[in-house]
């Protein structure tokens, strides 16, 4: 399997994100989603690149949550993001931001 496959698998288990949401937050097609992930297309590089971003903001928010509540996490608005959704600030390339709202959340689970 590919690299790109092996994002999407983990996308999809540790974050329990579906096609179509791999797809809106790519802004691609859920059946372009399906290629990459038979290994019949490949995405550009600045969609591997997000999908990277994506892989690490789950893989972080799964120190807080379960894949489920990952999901959720990612597709409700925030106070810790002014009011958005994490998964719009991802699309629109502001993954610092999502980030440093996650970071947020670590530091006041020590506190």
């Amino acid at each position: 399997s590919s690299a790109v496959t092996r994002v999407l698998d983990q996308l999809k288990i540790n974050g329990h994100l579906h096609g179509r949401d791999i797809a809106n937050i790519t802004a691609v097609s859920p059946a372009t989603v399906s290629r990459w992930q038979s290994g019949k297309a490949v995405p550009t590089l600045s969609t591997q690149t997000r999908l990277a971003e994506l892989r690490f903001v789950i893989d972080r928010l799964n120190d807080f949550y379960t894949p489920d509540e990952a999901r959720l996490w990612l597709h409700a608005a925030h106070p810790l993001l002014d009011g958005k959704r994490a998964v719009d600030l991802i699309m629109n390339g502001r993954t610092e931001d999502v980030l440093a709202a996650i970071e947020a959340l670590d530091a006041s689970a020590y506190v």
